[in-house]
C-alpha cells in the first residue's frame, strides 16, 4: 500500500499536542483589528484545540506529524 500525502497547507496550520490532539489558530485575528474590542482580540490571539468530531478527518489530512 502506497503512502498517504501530507496536506502541506494543513501541516502548517495545525501542531499536534503531547496527547495526540491537534492545536489550532482561531479565525479573523488578523487584520481590521480595530473595530474589534480587545477582549475579543485577546481571545482570538490563544490557540484551540481542534473539535471532536473533526479530528478524523484532520488526522487524514496530516498522517505523520
Amino acid at each position: 500500500m502506497p503512502k498517504i500525502k501530507t496536506n502541506r497547507g494543513a501541516a502548517k496550520r495545525l501542531k499536534r499536542t503531547g496527547s495526540g490532539k491537534l492545536k489550532r489558530h482561531r479565525a479573523f485575528g488578523n487584520h481590521i483589528m480595530t473595530k474589534k474590542s480587545p477582549k475579543q482580540k485577546q481571545r482570538l490571539a490563544t490557540s484551540v484545540v481542534v473539535a471532536k468530531c473533526d479530528q478524523p478527518g484532520m488526522d487524514r489530512l496530516i498522517p505523520y506529524k
